[in-house]
């Protein structure tokens, strides 16, 4: 209850400017001011959703798993590059430049290639979802690893302290904030990833459903599948939100038990 309260007292002006929004769209079409097969009513959004929600929830579930299987693969291979570049200065010498470079390349282009590979099957899109979601995460991974506090670093290795314990007590703790930056960021970018691909080459999921209302000029089924694509990047993004809140507070708890024990033992 208190977290609705929370919630509303945060976002009250924006649920305000949406609801007028809502309807004055609403009225624009109604009033023929906008043609509906341009821009089809919210309440014609709403009835297409209702009328073909077993078809929506299948092909949502298909965007689904591509976009989570994709931004799992680009977290781990994120975090562990990023962690590579971090100790070796000859990868990030040599890796770095590549994954900027990669980054300058139209997704676009590279998903008919994606489709030549892999075919038709999920990994075409995995791959193009793993390409977008992986670049925040390493480079948000790894700058946040390099900004750390040198007094503390400096304070371990006086006393003995080995590189990795450095990196476990100091670097890593304080690159948490840059790295969960980079999650929410590509948690939101694996929906894009998956939507690419299956707009250029798909038999299932929201980019497919939504190409295919789009070229029978059905505009309520192309906005059902927008409407779902946001609100399926937005829980991703709130999964990815309550995962760091539950992370710090976690560490907060850990780090007053450690000195609730070391008070003992003084």
């Amino acid at each position: 209850m208190n977290s609705m309260k929370r919630f509303f007292k945060d976002y009250y002006l924006f649920l305000a400017a949406a609801a007028v929004l809502l309807v004055l769209w609403e009225w624009l079409v109604r009033t023929d001011k906008v043609p509906s097969f341009i821009l089809p009513a919210p309440t014609g959004i709403l009835v297409s959703l209702f009328e073909n929600k077993e078809v929506l929830l299948g092909h949502t579930w298909a965007t689904f798993k591509e976009a989570i299987l994709g931004f799992l693969i680009a977290a781990v291979a994120g975090v562990s590059l990023a962690v590579a570049m971090f100790f070796f200065k000859s990868v990030q010498k040599m890796v770095y430049p590549a994954v900027l470079i990669s980054q300058t390349i139209p997704i676009i282009a590279l998903s008919p290639i994606f489709v030549l590979w892999f075919g038709y099957s999920i990994w075409s899109k995995v791959a193009v979802t793993v390409l977008i979601a992986f670049f925040p995460i390493v480079v948000s991974t790894y700058d946040g690893l390099n900004h750390h506090d040198r007094d503390y670093v400096d304070l371990l290795r006086s006393m003995g302290a080995r590189r990795w314990q450095v990196f476990k007590k100091v670097q890593l703790p304080m690159a948490l904030p840059a790295f969960f930056s980079g999650i929410k960021l590509a948690a939101v970018f694996s929906v894009v990833g998956a939507t690419i691909g299956e707009w250029l080459g798909a038999s299932e999921g929201l980019g497919y459903y939504s190409r295919r209302m789009s070229g029978s000029l059905n505009a309520e089924g192309v906005f059902s599948a927008i409407f779902l694509l946001s609100l399926l990047g937005i829980c991703l993004f709130g999964a990815a939100a309550l995962a760091e809140k539950q992370m710090f507070k976690w560490k907060a708890n850990r780090e007053d038990v450690q000195h609730e024990q070391m008070d003992k033992t003084k």
